[in-house]
């Protein structure tokens, strides 16, 4: 997207997801993606027929949305090309972070709000103020849903055999190949996350993420995986851009031949 129409703003609007992901799934490899581009607070999917296929990421600060927005709009997630553009409105979770005594509004706080403007609600109002409240989220375009930061928190989910754990590390290799070797990769990495940052090279063919033998450095369990291209003349491309790439924030990716 060359340019937004909405004001900028903290939280970013996707649409055109596959509306076949399991929930949790697409939440946990949404944050996964985009929190390369900056702290992520809340992601918001639901399978509600009118949620489906989009969701809501939310991000502490603009210039990450703003990064993450530009760099992944038309970006192919789960075989479908992202679009995204800047929510209409601020997030809960965001209005929340700057105002810690923000209540969203709800039927509970809807009669105190009304006292406080010095009217009293007739019997029966609120709950013709909800009926009224849904008719007119109803007729806005999908991109104006409530957003609701009391969605659960992204759950990481792992497709990775943990039965499966190789006992040893391919052997690296100086000359070009057709194979790359991924280490220190974070535990949420998928095959489905890593495809999205190497297909767009050409010649990308497949991913195989598993758990590495050995633990890092500080003792967290890590994974590694194994991309293939069609040819060693297209994987020294996608080697140079992505050795070194910051996967999340203290996790740089590695990148060699074997």
């Amino acid at each position: 997207m060359a340019s937004s129409s909405n004001q900028p703003n903290t939280t970013l609007y996707i649409k055109n997801l596959n509306d076949k992901i399991n929930k949790e799934e697409l939440k946990s490899q949404l944050f996964a993606l985009f929190t390369t581009y900056g702290k992520i607070i809340d992601v918001v999917a639901s399978k509600s027929q009118k949620m489906r296929g989009q969701a809501f990421l939310v991000f502490t600060d603009l210039a990450g949305a703003t990064s993450a927005m530009r760099a992944c709009e038309g970006m192919v997630f789960y075989d479908k090309p992202l679009h995204i553009d800047y929510a209409k409105s601020k997030s809960y979770a965001t209005l929340r972070v700057e105002d810690p005594d923000f209540v969203p509004p709800n039927a509970a706080n809807a009669s105190a709000l009304l006292q406080q403007n010095g009217k009293r609600p007739r019997d029966g109002d609120t709950a013709d103020s909800e009926r009224q409240a849904k008719r007119e989220k109803s007729d806005d375009s999908d991109e104006e849903m409530e957003i609701d930061d009391e969605e659960d928190t992204p759950q990481k989910t792992d497709k990775t055999d943990s039965s499966v754990v190789p006992t040893s590390v391919p052997t690296q290799v100086q000359s070009p190949s057709s194979r790359l070797l991924c280490t220190n990769l974070p535990q949420e990495v998928t095959d489905d996350v890593l495809s999205v940052l190497f297909q767009q090279y050409k010649g990308f063919q497949k991913t195989h993420v598993t758990w590495s033998p050995a633990l890092n450095p500080a003792g967290i369990r890590v994974k590694m995986a194994q991309v293939i291209f069609e040819s060693p003349e297209l994987a020294i491309t996608a080697k140079d851009a992505l050795d070194g790439f910051t996967l999340k924030k203290g996790w740089q990716m590695s990148v060699v031949y074997i």
